[in-house]
């Protein structure tokens, strides 16, 4: 039996360019620029006219998988480039007040549970952080960016051997991409 090569084709919204360069992809929009490295030789990426065409041949079930992972980052790039992706974070402090700042391309937690030294967390470039009283804010066109400085600042105030039913104290996301948790 021969396997039928498929395509899937995703439109473009208004306002958005895409330039496909080998295995890369540059989605560019009004809130930012996304990159993605597409580098499966076994699915083919191309641009014409307002769409964007993943095509595989003869595609095995890995592959089928594989570009459709491609077609819903290729969504999710187009939601991030049109209307950006914003995570929220709340500081908790119970008994020692906590001061969180952003300082260049760092984050600054003083005072973490009276610690002297102060946490800090390596921002990524790509994703702006502000801090907005007792929330973070992370905003950025690129999900798994933007998830990914949240989830480091969420991880740099985690106590390991400590119940978090009792010992509440950090900083933990709220709001994922404008979904409550």
């Amino acid at each position: 039996m021969v396997k039928k090569d498929i395509q899937e084709t995703v439109k473009l919204p208004a306002g958005v360019k895409v330039s496909v360069e080998g295995t890369k992809i540059h989605i560019q929009g009004p809130k930012g620029k996304v990159t993605k490295n597409f580098d499966n030789p076994n699915v083919e990426v191309k641009t014409e006219g307002g769409d964007v065409i993943l095509s595989a041949t003869a595609p095995a079930k890995k592959v089928k998988a594989v570009l459709n992972s491609y077609k819903a980052h290729l969504k999710n790039a187009f939601i991030g480039v049109v209307s950006s992706y914003a995570y929220k974070l709340k500081i908790c402090s119970g008994h020692f007040p906590m001061t969180v700042a952003v300082s260049g391309q760092n984050l600054v937690i003083k005072n973490f549970l009276g610690e002297k030294v102060p946490r800090q967390v390596a921002l990524k470039s790509g994703v702006s952080v502000k801090v907005d009283g007792a929330f973070v804010l992370v905003d950025g066109p690129d999900k798994d960016l933007a998830g990914q400085v949240a989830a480091d600042i969420e991880q740099s105030t985690r106590r390991p051997g400590f119940d978090r039913r009792i010992f509440q104290d950090g900083i933990y996301i709220i709001e994922k991409a404008g979904k409550e948790i």
